[in-house]
């Protein structure tokens, strides 16, 4: 199963290093967003893709035409972070790394409506760290981590691991770090989400580049419920096997992989055919709504709406769609009131 993986991971960066420096910033920011976004979300945590986007896009000085620039704190944090880990890939781990990756999460030291211990391994204050579920008064509980006395030795021995070098291969070793770093469940919270930085830390040493061209998170986020089952069934085994969760490992990353060559192939093809569109007669305001249509834009476009987001008018709106349409870069979709524009099909899938 490894050899199939470090096949399709071949495959991929191949791929990645034959094509322009444009298509490839592009996929680097899709992938980057969509890692970031979807690991928040496995936690239940609801980012704004449009600032998301736009904090990666600055952090990584690639030019976007739908910038924000609102700060979020809580964009800012999990950004930093997960940047942190692959464009530093080189730099080894620390305990105090991975505390400010993890406060990071938490501006204030907040989570949701309960005060946590930010920036510093958990002390148990309030119990003993259970992962649990169910109604208040029946939870079950999953699993029951170390006592937090145990946690920052546990974690010196798992960063002493980590840094050293080894035969191991980088994507066995990001399994292993995965599960070990969720096993010993450090911080009082953000464990899921730093473990995943740090299997993005050991996967840009695996590839050898800061950029992340794919991502474990979208698949982990549809297979959460075989994820919370694998580690939980693997955690709770009497034995020190970790085979099962190695399997499912090594299954979705290789789904990830997968998964990034048919993104990469699509935005090499948008770019391309973005090439042959006439950019001299595009003004600012209808290459600001293509690069919107082409980066999962939200909603129906229409001409009120093209014109809210251009900061125009309703005629100039008309006059510009109308233009796009006559290029053939866009169609008119319904009519009346249910006007809207789509991306031409012939052109864009």
């Amino acid at each position: 199963m490894l050899c199939d993986v470090k096949k399709e991971q071949g495959l991929l960066l191949g791929r990645i290093q034959a094509i322009g420096f444009q298509p490839r910033d592009g996929a680097a920011l899709h992938i980057t967003v969509q890692e970031i976004v979807r690991s928040a979300e496995i936690e239940g945590q609801i980012l704004n893709m449009a600032l998301v986007r736009s904090s990666v896009a600055r952090r990584l000085g690639i030019a976007i035409d739908d910038a924000v620039e609102m700060i979020d704190r809580n964009v800012e944090g999990i950004v930093t972070m997960t940047l942190d880990a692959s464009l530093n890939y080189d730099k080894a781990l620390s305990s105090d790394r991975l505390c400010a990756w993890q406060a990071g999460l938490f501006p204030g030291g907040w989570s949701n409506l309960y005060k946590i211990k930010a920036g510093s391994y958990r002390d148990d204050a309030n119990g003993p760290m259970v992962i649990v579920s169910g109604p208040i008064g029946r939870e079950k509980i999953h699993y029951q981590a170390p006592e937090a006395p145990l946690a920052p030795v546990e974690m010196g021995k798992f960063l002493s691991w980590a840094n050293a070098e080894s035969d191991t291969d980088y994507l066995l070793k990001a399994a292993i770090a995965h599960f070990w770093f969720v096993t010993i469940h450090p911080f009082e919270d953000g464990n899921g989400r730093v473990a995943r930085a740090l299997t993005d830390w050991f996967l840009s040493k695996a590839d050898q580049t800061p950029r992340r061209f794919y991502t474990l998170s979208n698949v982990i986020n549809k297979r959460r419920e075989s994820y919370y089952s694998v580690l939980k069934s693997t955690q709770n085994t009497q034995s020190m096997d970790i085979t099962r969760w190695l399997e499912w490992f090594l299954g979705i990353t290789r789904e990830a992989i997968i998964e990034s060559g048919e993104v990469l192939a699509r935005i090499l093809e948008k770019h391309v055919l973005l090439q042959q569109i006439p950019l001299t007669k595009l003004n600012e305001r209808q290459r600001k709504i293509i690069d919107m249509l082409l980066n999962n834009f939200e909603g129906k476009l229409t001409t009120t709406k093209y014109a809210k987001i251009a900061k125009t008018s309703q005629d100039t709106a008309g006059r510009d769609l109308t233009a796009l349409i006559e290029w053939g870069i866009l169609e008119r979709v319904g009519s009346g009131r249910s006007t809207n524009y789509v991306l031409s099909v012939k052109n864009f899938t």
